[in-house]
């Protein structure tokens, strides 16, 4: 039950962190206009994305132009949208291949061992989306910090950070806790599986009553340790000389005398002293 919990909460975690990292994508809002030094003036303020620029008016008014090429644009934003693309297409295999493969799914029913190992996949898709996801929101940062303390850079030109770069990196943070927990479930349930394969148990006393002649318990094993170093088995010898003399009543006393030696010498053979 702790794996399967572990699962689904791994499972939510990295869904949430794809949700995130898709707003982050689409919005405009990695770097806001700053209003410092001569331009203080917050009637217009300039948002730039990965896909479009922005300018919004205190009158209300919102316009934003897409950027016409593709090729023109900088290299670190051409990765940055590679990036974000490649980790939007990892969090969605992630989630269609841990729903095959978590406990609470009939899919793969049967086979323990691959429906684990497929969660466990899971959880490595999604850990690898939030690591490429976060490498273009980190490199975003430093370029944002970097440009705004660079002293030859006008301060009409300056930008700070905007809220899809602090919702990128909670996604991309969600999206590896996420996968982490569907890989440690993976994990604990193999281990768990493993121990209860190759686990003997306590052994127990046969059932129906007394044994016939020459049948050892377990439970003699365990109770009585000198009566099994020592080799002495009353029981067996009984039945060694029931073959052997088959036609003599006395042999057939003797046997059955030997038989219940051990009750005589205080060990009760069905397991309960």
């Amino acid at each position: 039950m702790a794996s399967a919990a572990l699962e689904l909460m791994g499972f939510f975690l990295g869904l949430l962190g794809m949700l995130g990292t898709l707003v982050a994508t689409v919005l405009p809002y990695w770097q806001i206009s700053a209003h410092i030094g001569s331009n203080i003036v917050t009637a217009v303020a300039n948002m730039r994305g990965l896909w479009m620029e922005c300018v919004y008016q205190s009158t209300g008014a919102f316009q934003c132009e897409t950027y016409n090429s593709m090729l023109a644009l900088p290299s670190d934003l051409q990765a940055s949208r590679a990036l974000m693309v490649i980790s939007l297409v990892l969090s969605i295999l992630a989630i269609a291949v841990a729903v095959l493969g978590m406990q609470c799914t009939l899919c793969l029913e049967g086979s323990g061992t691959v429906k684990s190992r497929v969660a466990g996949t899971g959880g490595g898709l999604f850990l690898a989306a939030g690591f490429l996801s976060l490498i273009p929101v980190a490199w975003t940062t430093h370029e944002v910090v970097q440009s705004f303390y660079r002293p030859s850079l006008p301060a009409s030109m300056k930008f700070e950070l905007g809220e899809c770069l602090y919702v990128g990196l909670a996604s991309a943070l969600i999206s590896m806790l996420g996968g982490a927990m569907l890989c440690v479930s993976c994990c604990e349930e193999q281990e768990g599986g493993r121990a209860r394969r190759l686990g003997g148990g306590y052994p127990y006393p046969v059932p129906g009553g007394i044994p016939g002649p020459g049948v050892r318990t377990a439970s003699q094993t365990y109770r009585n340790p000198t009566l099994h170093a020592a080799g002495v088995n009353a029981a067996s010898r009984g039945a060694t000389l029931l073959r052997s003399n088959t036609g003599s009543s006395q042999s057939t006393a003797h046997a059955a005398q030997g038989a219940k030696k051990p009750t005589a010498a205080g060990y009760d053979i069905t397991g309960y002293v």
